[in-house]
């Protein structure tokens, strides 16, 4: 089966901590590095999502409204 361009699954193993290894293919199309923060989102319904960084950048541009138009100044 082909996988439709710019769609990637991979399967990981969680450890005894919880923890999981992100493949080194996802680090790379991702440009996921050491060090660097994500953030993981849930719904029970929908599962779990990593968003890549610029989603998160994006999402905090959002939520803190850096995007609003000024108020009038009359």
């Amino acid at each position: 089966m082909k996988q439709p361009e710019g769609k990637y699954a991979w399967t990981v193993k969680v450890g005894e901590k919880g923890q999981f290894v992100i493949p080194k293919e996802a680090r790379d199309v991702f440009n996921i590095k050491p060090g660097d923060t994500l953030i993981v989102l849930a719904d029970i319904n929908r599962g779990i999502a990593i968003p890549p960084k610029n989603a998160f950048a994006h999402l905090m541009e959002t939520i803190f409204n850096q995007n609003a138009p000024e108020e009038d100044k009359e």
